[in-house]
């Protein structure tokens, strides 16, 4: 069994910062891609950031030069770290991984955490 736990959300006034932790434990023999999702309401979810096994990352336009994706594989876990956030980045953010425990990759989702900026 595979579980993505998320932390650090909350509260931030405009042009502040957050970070966003996500580890992964349970049955982790490989992890893939890993990424940042983000769902505003009456929106679809996008993707914000994500992070190759390999350390290539890719963002979305409107976080590029904020917002840095990082992993740590030693510890299984991804890092959003979100700068000079804009009220347009209040959303609940997820994470996502794929892993494989020894047989077929799956795509596994956090359980989200919520970003609000507001003065």
């Amino acid at each position: 069994q595979v579980q993505l736990v998320e932390s650090g959300g909350g509260l931030v006034q405009p042009g502040g910062f957050l970070r966003l932790s996500c580890a992964a434990s349970g049955s982790t023999v490989s992890i893939y891609n890993m990424g940042w999702y983000r769902q505003a309401p009456g929106k679809q979810r996008e993707l914000v950031a994500d992070v190759s096994g390999g350390g290539n990352t890719n963002y979305a336009n409107s976080v590029e030069g904020r917002f840095t994706i990082t992993r740590d594989n030693a510890k299984n876990t991804v890092y959003l770290q979100m700068n000079s956030l804009k009220p347009d980045d209040t959303a609940v953010y997820f994470c996502n991984a794929y892993i494989t425990g020894g047989g077929p990759t799956y795509s596994y989702w956090g359980q989200g955490a919520q970003v609000t900026v507001s003065a």
